[in-house]
């Protein structure tokens, strides 16, 4: 059979065949899920940490110190997922995706968010700027977190697979994870309504603003550069 042929089959295949849907309460891995239409549905709250301006880094510095960067910002936000109980669902380059499912996954998540905004500031950039003195660099990065529910199905060829995540919170907490680094988090309305006041204010001061994504669809989405310390 040419490639032509094999590729009609398998695309006239996945349009014909029934899913086979079922409802999760635990974040699916690899093994969960076949190459058919096979998905697990389930609510989730989607994390996105983006290192930003990593085309300026590249193009601007010794490829080994560029490495340094991205290991050391994935490093850290994806230790700092995991001590929130998230669970880390890809790498994607320069940014890191994570899920957050069950008891306050929206604040778990925005917690991580904060996070790793702290150790940004105070771990990788003093630690970079102390080896490194003759460089003017400060890492930037942006966070995107939205929640809602999830369509997860294994895409790819055998051998070479991965978990795709159909929903808007995937969508939209990669979207916000793009937006200027003015600011290092960005979370939707959805999340900010639901989250705990602990990562909403910090002695009556309120740590979010809100403000119009107006390159998107004009809806209110929240902003903050505020960070939570990691002992």
């Amino acid at each position: 059979m040419g490639l032509k042929n094999d590729l009609e089959k398998r695309v006239a295949e996945v349009f014909r065949a029934k899913w086979d849907e079922r409802d999760g309460n635990v974040v699916p891995g690899d093994d969960s899920l076949t190459l058919g239409n096979d998905a697990v549905k389930l609510k989730a709250t989607v994390l996105y940490a983006d290192l930003a301006e990593s085309t300026e880094l590249v193009d601007g510095y010794a490829d080994f110190f560029s490495a340094e960067m991205y290991k050391t910002f994935l490093h850290c936000a994806a230790k700092i997922i995991r001590e929130e109980d998230g669970i880390i669902t890809a790498y994607d380059g320069d940014r890191i995706m994570a899920v957050f499912i069950g008891e306050r996954k929206n604040s778990r998540a925005v917690k991580s968010a904060m996070k790793i905004h702290y150790a940004v500031l105070y771990i990788i950039n003093p630690a970079q700027q102390a080896f490194y003195t003759k460089t003017s660099f400060t890492l930037k990065h942006v966070v995107g977190v939205d929640t809602s529910e999830l369509f997860v199905a294994k895409t790819g060829v055998r051998g070479a697979n991965d978990l795709v995540w159909v929903g808007r919170a995937a969508n939209y907490a990669a979207k916000l994870s793009s937006l200027p680094d003015a600011f290092a988090t960005y979370i939707t309305k959805e999340v900010f309504d639901v989250m705990s006041s602990d990562v909403k204010t910090s002695d009556s001061r309120e740590m979010w603003e809100a403000v119009r994504w107006n390159t998107f669809d004009n809806r209110i989405i929240y902003r903050s550069n505020w960070w939570w310390r990691i002992d």
